[in-house]
């Protein structure tokens, strides 16, 4: 692509495009939430994928680096990879594209089928796939062709040499908000965490921020999401005193149990949320609501990139959809030093200064999952206000 002045810590959009400040479970999931309400019907793939690939090298196409991206197309999760896809059509777009040729494959049908096709064709870096389970499908495949991955998970557990995650961390999200919460004095936490993998990891998580941040966590209890199961876990919540209790959980979840929460504990507590909140427009509506603290990427620039994908999709896009804006503008930074028929230089990757995109600045960590600058949103009455604002840079 076109060098187009993406530097470590800023970014100038082209004159096509707009202007950029510098500067957290989807997972495991099956169906996936979107920033908007309005249903999203996705259109035919931006990109096709060749109905005849050539085995080996690059097809063809001997002047660009060959990319791929693999998304869900179809099935029940194709808007969500069809959102990701356009908006990585539309990073291309803004960035030139000289340099990259961005296709498309559909995960849906099996990202392992998906990958062998994409490696087939000779693409040197997958961008994806967007579920955990996914990523464990395609990393061997891609490390002995030593191709490597850049996903949308935010699931470290599927981490490996190859493979690096660009999804928003939970770890990141709720150590950021417990480390906002002690600032303003609160000193003893409560847990209220969902059965299952993201439930368990986030009780860990909550753990060993409250104590980092010297305070301490009172009391932990699951739920299995049933009226009943919420209700006796608040209830038990309520026999011990804190000042803030975390709802590792969705938006929805925390709409049904903030006013149990408060009516069990005799009065208004802070409530405090996950990357997951942001994926949900309407909290504010929730009069239990107001208040709520939760930590994630600053939205107002993927505000932006909504203004100019609407106008050019004609539809909303889903939240997850700046990953692949962010992917390709990556991609496209770090293919500056990629040398015609060398692999991905990986090592780039590791730039100590980070990089900048729609969700502000972010880096790769040691453990190859994306570290990024959170900014700490309070839910109101009239909409969400950002009380600690991100980092710019690192």
């Amino acid at each position: 692509m076109a060098e187009a002045g993406y530097g470590r810590q800023s970014f100038k959009w082209p004159t096509r495009g707009f202007a950029l400040a510098a500067a957290l479970l989807l997972s495991a999931c099956s169906t996936i939430v979107p920033k908007t309400t309005a249903p999203i019907t996705a259109p035919p793939p931006t990109v096709t994928v060749p109905t005849k690939p050539i085995q080996g090298a690059l097809p063809e196409d001997q002047a660009r680096h060959r990319v791929a991206l693999l998304v869900p197309l179809t099935g029940p999760n194709a808007a969500v990879g069809q959102s990701i896809a356009n908006a990585a059509a539309l990073a291309l777009a803004d960035t030139g594209g000289k340099d990259l040729r961005i296709t498309n494959y559909d995960t849906a049908p099996g990202a392992s089928a998906a990958a062998a096709k994409a490696l087939a064709d000779g693409n040197g870096l997958l961008l994806g796939p967007l579920l955990a389970e996914d990523v464990r499908a395609v990393s061997a495949a891609a490390a002995a062709a030593r191709v490597p991955v850049i996903a949308f998970s935010n699931d470290a557990t599927v981490t490996a040499d190859n493979v690096w995650l660009l999804g928003f961390s939970p770890v990141q999200s709720i150590d950021r908000v417990v480390r906002y919460a002690r600032s303003k004095g609160l000193t003893r936490f409560a847990g209220l965490m969902p059965q299952g993998a993201y439930g368990r990891n986030a009780s860990g998580i909550l753990i060993r921020s409250v104590e980092a941040a010297g305070g301490t966590v009172v009391a932990m209890q699951n739920y299995d999401r049933s009226a009943a199961s919420l209700q006796a876990a608040i209830t038990k919540l309520a026999k011990v005193k804190y000042d803030a209790v975390l709802i590792a959980d969705s938006g929805r979840i925390a709409v049904r149990t903030a006013p149990l929460i408060n009516k069990a504990a005799g009065g208004p507590v802070r409530l405090l949320g996950t990357e997951l909140w942001n994926a949900e427009p309407g909290l504010s509506a929730a009069p239990a609501m107001a208040g709520a603290w939760f930590a994630s990427v600053d939205d107002e620039t993927f505000g932006q990139l909504a203004t100019r994908y609407r106008a050019r999709y004609g539809r909303s896009p889903y939240r997850l959809a700046s990953l692949g804006y962010d992917a390709v503008l990556l991609t496209a930074r770090v293919a500056k030093d990629w040398k015609r028929n060398d692999p991905f230089p990986i090592d780039k990757l590791t730039d100590q200064g980070g990089f900048a995109g729609v969700d502000g600045a972010f880096r790769f960590s040691e453990g190859h999952v994306a570290e990024r600058a959170l900014a700490v949103h309070q839910i109101g009455p009239g909409g969400g206000t950002t009380v600690s604002p991100a980092p710019k840079g690192f």
